[in-house]
């Protein structure tokens, strides 16, 4: 438990020589350092506690207020270990390795592939591409296509952060509507558990913190809604707080002179790693396009406003459904979807009488409209696309327009006039059958929805009088019950939106009908019981019929997603052409699903609104459909700017790392890096390690630890164990999603699941299971980064004293000293590390000893033969050994020189690359000197400046871990 800094520049008071991994004392305590970094009042360090009375304690310090004392290696007294086969040593030493970092840069992926997913190759890619040490930091756009698991890739890229030590603070933003499925997704998979601040969320931090208390501050890890962060006092705590990590999803909606962009722009600015996701990624502007990739890297857009596409190759990766590295791997889970049905329905003659009405007086009229307004051609269309979604729908419209107006002045009381006898007209279609709803009916009746079946149907709808009115008028006609009808819309709460779609989600959920506006187009998936999508009327956007598609035909669908579209048909001839140009425009998404994976460049609008407008031309005679909706073989055959730009990158494959293999012995990696995958080193897996650190911690028989004040059970048949918490693993586990805790009521009986197998069942169980209703696993999966792993391992650090180091026996010819060097930048960040051991064949001259450099520790740990099989006779006599220390200090930190060297020297190189860049943006802002915003993009410049120079190497830790002496090495006398 020891370390030290040894670097040229002497330690000042105010800056000790630590870094993630080093134990430093303060306060008359021992810590384990877990991060640092440079500030005003100095170097602040975070820390865990390691002595009894600090134990489970997190704690900040400051080195110009706290005196922070790193312990001396060389001082480190070396103890004999007298447990059995060695275990406290080897908790000890499996303890320090699961907490020490892995460096920034290692290539290889870690415990993000240990989690409860099973990553295709080509969401490993996109982590890898996060993490590509030629960005000067982690910073990414996932621009996948709907459907591809942008949320996995998150996750995986989260998981790979927090394991090299990256990932203490994260902020994720996402829309309201998906906030408890975000935090579903990261508990569940990747145990990272996040507070939801939603407005139940708020109300109970309100509850326990002061008013003027930053939120962010007592949560590391938060989950929040955009909306949510636009009040004005979140602004201000966003304004002072860091965070290691922003994820912001839908991040197309943060473009513009808006308050997302302000805040978006922010965020950026105070946080290190940036994941930005979005399908639609641009609005077809290369100004808002820029917006996004400057929040991703300044220096990959000039001065001028252009995208640098060599700098935005690294921050970009973009691949679609029918993508070779996508198509090749997911194979059954995701079928193919059927072909679109469309159902064209004739209307009743009370419907056509509405249609020609609006037709001949208000779309097509032989004089002007009756419209008093000063745009003419828009509100025509908008009581056109009332109607075609349905008459309620219209009848809104209507009122709301009448409402508006003032019949003392001539023109607005001739237009009441004509919304009168529009609405009249309408009044009488609604208490006579409507053609499309009988369709409905009709359809949903083919594919046995119904009261008394489980098969369940999405209908969407853009009108919330429409969605009101259909459920409404299928809960009556099906005969269903109230809680087998939703309604989901902008107009429910943040909660009530949640509620909605995880119960949908669920086997055991009455909801077999979800009616739904496009609030739910975006971000929410709802496949795992549904693969029916109607769409009863048709969004004027080739952009929200693909998102609306989305919901139900993505990555893990395993029945054929069947999409319909209802249209009715008005006997007038015009109207009747514009019910076809709807028609055509679904035709060609599905046209584009297929060819593309992608529709927005079929219109080159990359904007709902915008591609709304476009069609609204088509339908008024402005503009031909095929001018303004390219087929795909066109797209195909032409180039432009941005869309141009993401076809390029789509077509790359896989990005500039490659496919990595993710092994303990990968032939690329370089002499010295350590690539070691978060597979247990000295146990057979992460429950051994947890049953020996819980009974070594409470000293009780194998089979109950009650006397310890924990309760452990195994079930080894049902791939289960389960632990009743202690007191100070029941504070960690109230960082837990609430739901969880309550449903699952896991600070009492907390239940672990022992393998993916087990654990993926049971997570399909929560989903299938009709009895249930909770969306949260019986049992959770034990992931590399579990919080009950990193309470096990916090608990086995205080199994030595101060400044230790543990001598046990292994397959050594000669004692031997293992120690950990490592590489950290001025942020405090590990970017390099190596395991040495020092041999030393003659004990009374211990500097007569030879190094060896290992890339990994479980290579190390296998060259000395430690296994937790190895028997232990009794206690070594330390006393020979305890002179090894400081020789083998001196000789591992001269073999650590070379990897300082190494190392450094490449991470300088890309420092000197990127400061060039740097240079030639400062050459091109000052010949553009008078560019509206360029003195804020000179600030952040600079910011990315001072960054950079954080990033350089700083310093290297040596710290020994273990001495290890011949299996034949005589007991202490007196054991």
């Amino acid at each position: 438990m020891n370390s030290t800094a040894l670097q040229d520049a002497p330690a000042t008071p105010d800056t000790p020589n630590v870094a993630p991994g080093s134990v430093v004392v303060v306060r008359d305590a021992e810590w384990l350092v877990t991060s640092t970094e440079m500030t005003t009042s100095g170097l602040l360090v975070r820390v865990q506690g390691l002595s009894e009375l600090v134990r489970d304690t997190t704690a900040t310090f400051y080195s110009g207020i706290d005196e922070i004392v790193p312990l001396d290696p060389a001082a480190a007294t070396v103890v004999a270990d007298a447990s059995g086969k060695y275990a406290t040593a080897k908790l000890w030493l499996e303890a320090t390795l699961r907490k020490a970092p892995v460096p920034m840069n290692a290539p290889n992926l870690t415990a993000s592939t240990s989690m409860l997913v099973d990553p295709l190759e080509y969401q490993r890619a996109a982590v890898r591409k996060a993490l590509d040490p030629a960005n000067l930091r982690p910073r990414i756009l996932l621009a996948d296509a709907v459907g591809l698991g942008k949320t996995v890739e998150i996750g995986m890229i989260l998981a790979e952060l927090v394991r090299r030590g990256r990932g203490e603070s994260i902020l994720i933003v996402t829309p309201r509507h998906v906030l408890e499925q975000m935090q579903h997704e990261m508990w569940s998979r990747f145990a990272l558990p996040f507070v939801r601040l939603d407005s139940v969320g708020i109300q109970r931090v309100r509850q326990k913190l002061p008013a003027t208390r930053n939120p962010f501050s007592m949560y590391k890890r938060a989950i929040i809604s955009i909306d949510t962060l636009k009040q004005e006092k979140y602004r201000r705590y966003l304004q002072k707080h860091r965070w290691d990590a922003v994820v912001i999803d839908e991040s197309h909606n943060i473009t513009g002179a808006t308050q997302n962009n302000r805040l978006a722009r922010m965020l950026a600015t105070n946080a290190e790693a940036l994941i930005l996701a979005s399908a639609t990624p641009h609005n077809g502007k290369k100004e808002s396009f820029a917006e996004l990739i400057r929040l991703l890297e300044p220096t990959a857009v000039d001065p001028a406003g252009n995208v640098l596409e060599d700098e935005a190759k690294n921050l970009i990766i973009r691949r679609h459904r029918h993508s070779d590295e996508v198509a090749r791997e997911v194979g059954s889970d995701w079928a193919e979807r059927k072909p679109v049905q469309h159902k064209l329905l004739a209307a009743s003659p009370a419907e056509n009488a509405v249609a020609t009405e609006i037709s001949q007086t208000w779309l097509h009229p032989t004089g002007s409209s009756p419209y008093s307004g000063g745009n003419s051609t828009l509100f025509p269309w908008t009581l056109a696309k009332g109607f075609l979604s349905s008459i309620p729908a219209l009848i809104e419209s209507v009122d709301a327009r009448s409402r508006s107006l003032d019949r003392s002045t001539p023109s607005q009381a001739k237009e009441l006039e004509a919304l009168a006898t529009l609405r009249s007209l309408a009044a009488t279609a609604l208490e006579q059958k409507s053609a499309k709803y009988e369709g409905l009916k009709a359809y949903l009746a083919q594919i046995g929805v119904s009261a008394k079946d489980d098969n369940r149907v999405v209908i969407f709808s853009e009108r919330v009088p429409t969605l009101k009115w259909l459920r409404e008028s299928l809960k009556r006609d099906l005969k269903l019950k109230d809680e087998q009808i939703a309604v989901l819309h902008g107009g429910l709460t943040d909660v009530e939106q949640q509620e909605v779609v995880e119960s949908f989600k669920q086997a055991a959920s009455p909801i077999r009908v979800l009616v739904t506006g496009d609030v739910a187009s975006e971000g929410v998936n709802l496949h795992s019981q549904c693969h029916e999508l109607v769409h009863y009327d048709i969004p004027w956007s080739l952009i929200r019929i693909e998102q609306r598609n989305g919901r139900i035909d993505r990555y893990g669908q395993r029945h054929a997603p069947q999409i319909t579209t209802l249209l009715l048909e008005p006997d007038d001839a015009k109207f009747s052409g514009d019910v076809r140009v709807l028609t055509r425009l679904i035709e060609r998404e599905d046209e584009a699903h297929k060819a593309l994976g992608d529709v927005a460049s079929l219109m080159d609008k990359y904007s709902a609104a915008d591609e709304e407008e476009e069609i609204r031309k088509v339908l008024a005679g402005e503009r031909d459909f095929d001018d303004v909706v390219k087929t795909a073989d066109k797209v195909m055959s032409e180039t432009n700017s941005v869309a141009a730009l993401l076809a390029r990158i789509s077509q790359q494959g896989q990005n500039s790392l490659g496919p990595a293999p993710d092994t303990d012995d990968e032939p690329d990696t370089p002499t010295g890096t350590a690539t070691d995958s978060d597979s247990t080193r000295l146990f057979s897996d992460d429950i051994a390690f947890l049953r020996s650190a819980l009974h070594l911690a409470f000293e009780t028989p194998a089979d109950s630890l009650e006397r310890g004040g924990v309760e452990w059970r195994e079930f080894p048949n049902d791939g289960i164990v389960q632990l009743s918490p202690t007191r100070d693993l029941v504070q960690r586990l109230e960082v837990l999603p609430q739901t969880y805790l309550r449903e699952r009521d896991v600070t009492t009986l907390f239940k672990l699941a022992t393998t993916k197998k087990r654990a993926n069942d049971l997570l399909a169980d929560a989903r299938n299971d009709t009895r249930s209703i909770s969306s949260w696993p019986e049992a959770h999966f034990v992931g590399p980064l579990h919080p009950v792993l990193d309470w096990a391992a916090d608990r086995a650090l205080g199994g030595l004293g101060r400044n230790e180091v543990p001598a046990i026996r292994g397959d050594v010819d000669a004692p031997t000293v293992l120690l950990l060097a490592t590489l950290s930048n001025r942020r405090g960040q590990v970017v390099a590390r190596s395991f040495i051991t020092t041999v030393h064949p003659n004990p009374a001259a211990p500097e007569q000893a030879f190094a060896t450099v290992h890339p990994s520790a479980a290579e190390a740990l296998r060259d000395m033969g430690l296994t937790d099989t190895t028997p232990n006779p009794g206690p070594v006599d330390v006393r020979p050994l305890r002179a090894l220390i400081p020789a083998a200090v001196k000789r591992a930190f001269a073999s650590a020189e070379h990897l300082s060297v190494v190392s450094g020297a490449d991470i300088e190189k890309r420092i000197e690359l990127w400061a060039s860049r740097v240079e030639d943006w400062q050459h091109g802002a000052d010949a553009l000197d008078q560019i509206a915003g360029l003195r804020e993009r000179r600030v952040t410049v600079e910011q990315e400046r001072e960054l950079a120079e954080q990033m350089r190497p700083h310093q290297t830790l040596v710290r020994p871990l273990v001495v290890v002496v011949p299996a034949d090495t005589p007991t202490m006398e007196g054991a």
